[in-house]
């Protein structure tokens, strides 16, 4: 009966609402219509041969719970407009769903390992695209140090960097795809993080069994990475008199890796409470560029 009279005044018109005076009864606002979406294409975005790459690990199809309001894919591009960008989640446009849930299904993917097993897959199918193994059997490791922003959880000093923050211990292989990344205050020793660092990409790759490093990694770590992991680490050093900025052998491709990343700006500076947080968005920085590169890899053989 309230929604006929309502009808009859002009206000109602089968069940939306047209026009709502000031004063409305909590009643009505349940008929006050919702603002459709809107939809907006961002340079952050994924297109859909991206997509294709990305979707069977990140969107696997699942019977239990509610069927999601909001698409993975949605969801996985405002995590990568949060990340090229260097925004705050509470900063995401209207057009992506709400931040809750943004952060929400980051942080589910990040427990589960969906970012880690993400990076592995594609950088497989990249190393078959470029005529390699799927599995490297060298790489190259290095760390760096990066500034935290306020409330950064826990951090430390690096005097030789002169950095208070975090550090980020990366393996990448010959082509400078990561195949491993951990995070811990910068105060870490590189010879101390080395050991899980090496035992993380001897799980990912069982054929690694050479890494090149500088000569922060010499020492015990050596012989202990051969007998436990049979890999063998080779000290790049600089040649006796060599003074300023020089391409040393090896070690330039990791240095690549990390600018590479340093392009997503939320990774510029740590701005993470959590070091899981933060080696889930270079995961994610680092799966992008592979998938970026496989799809226009396979554009140009159509086109051939």
């Amino acid at each position: 009966a309230i929604i006929r009279e309502y009808e009859h005044a002009g206000l109602v018109e089968g069940g939306q609402t047209m026009f709502v005076p000031s004063g409305t009864s909590y009643f009505m606002s349940f008929f006050i219509p919702r603002p459709a979406p809107v939809t907006v294409v961002y340079p952050s975005d994924v297109d859909d041969a991206i997509w294709e790459l990305i979707a069977p690990v990140l969107a696997k199809p699942t019977n239990q719970g509610r069927p999601r309001v909001h698409s993975d894919r949605l969801v996985y591009n405002a995590i990568l407009y949060v990340l090229r960008g260097g925004i705050t989640w509470r900063m995401l446009p209207k057009s992506f769903p709400p931040w809750q849930t943004v952060y929400g299904r980051f942080r589910t993917w990040a427990d589960n390992g969906t970012w880690q097993r993400l990076t592995a897959t594609l950088r497989q199918n990249l190393r078959i695209e470029l005529g390699r193994e799927p599995h490297p059997s060298a790489g190259v490791i290095d760390s760096q140090s990066v500034a935290t922003g306020p409330g950064g959880g826990a951090v430390g000093n690096d005097p030789g960097k002169k950095v208070r923050g975090r550090k980020r211990h990366l393996l990448v292989d010959t082509e400078g795809l990561v195949v491993t990344v951990v995070v811990t205050p910068a105060n870490v020793q590189d010879p101390t993080a080395a050991p899980e660092v090496f035992a993380e990409a001897k799980e990912q790759s069982p054929r690694l069994s050479h890494v090149w490093a500088d000569g922060r990694y010499q020492g015990k770590l050596i012989g202990w990475a051969k007998e436990e992991l049979g890999i063998t680490v080779e000290i790049v050093s600089r040649l006796p008199g060599q003074k300023g900025f020089v391409v040393l052998p090896r070690r330039w491709v990791v240095e690549r890796t990390f600018a590479w990343l340093g392009r997503y700006r939320r990774l510029a500076r740590d701005w993470e409470a959590a070091s899981w947080s933060a080696c889930a968005l270079i995961h994610i920085a680092a799966s992008n560029m592979m998938a970026r590169r496989i799809a226009r890899y396979r554009a140009l053989y159509q086109v051939a």
